[in-house]
């Protein structure tokens, strides 16, 4: 998929006057994907507003899925697209990156993250769902993957979601993935605090499986490539949204029009250069949705 979507891409500009040169990285790791809007205006009494004469925001990411939303050891804060992406809407609103306190955001706790106000929004692989819908509010999509498997390299027993019948699969507690894996493929689920225990467990050969977007995975994969292999097609679509306190309409709308311009002004695209091209390769950005 990767290299269709590279072919398709290559030479083509992507959002403002920005061209992939030679098929490789747009810039380098230290060009700046960010620029702080300091004449941001909100409306008076909104939560942006709020936020901004604060100066500071709280966004809950993840800090175990390399290339997403990762804290690497003994670094002072994570990386990866999830966190580029928090940093566009941040200074978009009028905050600068380094006035970001960055909260861990496991799967299970998202959504207990955003109605205990422990964090302002969540940007942390968190796909939309009508069910996720019922108890917070999310805007986007800001990227779109989909559900695969990664496998010890191996394993010639599995090649995709049809091999998973009464195979032992992980998945992080809380995320959509086992619950598609065990009813539609019977498999035998084998929930985790984190990905990074359920790659230590695939690794221990306590599990035959990790199951969870392909963009994550395939971020496991790289860092381990004698080891550990992506297998099969996406056989999901799951789109990433931003999280937020359910009923806030003007935030929605914030976030969207955030993302929009994103795509506009080079920014999306800088900061999938900097993380997820190095796996995934060049995707498109998602239509966002409008808000309700």
């Amino acid at each position: 998929m990767a290299v269709s979507m590279r072919s398709a891409l290559c030479g083509v500009a992507l959002g403002a006057v920005l061209a992939v040169s030679g098929c490789g990285y747009l810039g380098g790791d230290d060009t700046p994907a960010v620029k702080v809007d300091g004449e941001a205006t909100h409306p008076a009494g909104s939560t942006m507003a709020g936020l901004k004469k604060a100066g500071t925001i709280r966004i809950g990411v993840k800090f175990d899925q390399p290339n997403v939303g990762y804290l690497k050891k003994g670094a002072d804060e994570p990386e990866g697209f999830d966190v580029e992406i928090a940093k566009i809407i941040a200074a978009k609103m009028g905050i600068p990156p380094e006035k970001i306190t960055w909260v861990e955001a496991e799967s299970k706790d998202r959504e207990s993250l955003i109605r205990d106000r422990k964090v302002d929004l969540v940007v942390a692989s968190y796909s939309i769902t009508d069910e996720r819908r019922k108890l917070v509010g999310m805007a986007g999509p800001y990227y779109e993957t989909g559900q695969q498997l990664l496998v010890r390299t191996d394993n010639t027993d599995i090649k995709g979601p049809e091999d998973l019948s009464g195979k032992r699969v992980c998945a992080a507690t809380g995320s959509t993935s086992l619950v598609k894996v065990e009813k539609e493929y019977g498999a035998l689920p084998s929930p985790a605090g984190n990905y990074k225990q359920c790659v230590d467990r695939l690794g221990s050969g306590t599990v035959d499986a990790v199951t969870t977007d392909g963009a994550i995975l395939l971020g496991f994969a790289a860092d381990d490539p004698e080891k550990l292999k992506v297998v099969g097609e996406p056989f999901t679509v799951e789109r990433y949204g931003v999280g937020y306190g359910h009923g806030n309409t003007e935030m929605c709308r914030f976030i969207s029009t955030a993302i929009r311009r994103s795509h506009n002004d080079g920014s999306w695209i800088r900061a999938l250069s900097k993380t997820l091209w190095r796996t995934t390769g060049p995707t498109p950005p998602p239509d966002v949705e409008p808000c309700e």
